[in-house]
């Protein structure tokens, strides 16, 4: 398995959590951990969502992009999970990284400090250059579009 190098800063309100993590040898996102204040952790009601601070910047290199998804255990547990799945970071974004929770779920969450909130994966991008046609290559789906490939 192949490991590239990320700059990584942790901004003031992170101190004291632990930097992201891959959880078993083969897994494929960095936990990422909430950085609310210990005393004001967010409080989710069934409905609503929150941006959650990570305290974490990084600078990608280029072709790169990290993907902010979900984690299962939560989505499958509290029905909490995140809004923009995927949220995409840039190579050029040098913001704190924040997640987009929302609770689907029938009872309030709360996200507490240091909570694993979500996962970042790191992925190449590949740029696509656009050409316009007069028609498009045939095939046996066709244009069929939801359902088209059965139930």
């Amino acid at each position: 398995m192949s490991a590239i190098t990320i700059d990584v800063q942790q901004l003031a309100h992170g101190a004291g959590l632990a930097l992201p993590a891959y959880q078993t040898s083969h897994a494929a996102g960095l936990d990422l951990l909430a950085a609310v204040p210990e005393d004001a952790p967010v409080i989710l009601a069934p409905g609503k969502y929150a941006l959650v601070p990570t305290a974490l910047t990084i600078a990608l290199p280029d072709g790169f992009e990290a993907q902010v998804r979900p984690r299962s255990g939560l989505a499958a547990k509290h029905g909490v999970t995140v809004l923009n799945s995927p949220g995409t970071i840039d190579a050029d974004y040098r913001g704190e990284i924040g997640v987009l929770l929302i609770n689907h779920g029938a009872t309030a969450f709360t996200v507490k400090r240091g909570e694993r909130i979500a996962q970042l994966v790191i992925a190449k991008v590949v740029r696509a250059k656009l050409v316009t046609v007069a028609a498009l290559s045939e095939t046996d789906r066709g244009a069929g579009g939801f359902g088209s490939t059965g139930s």
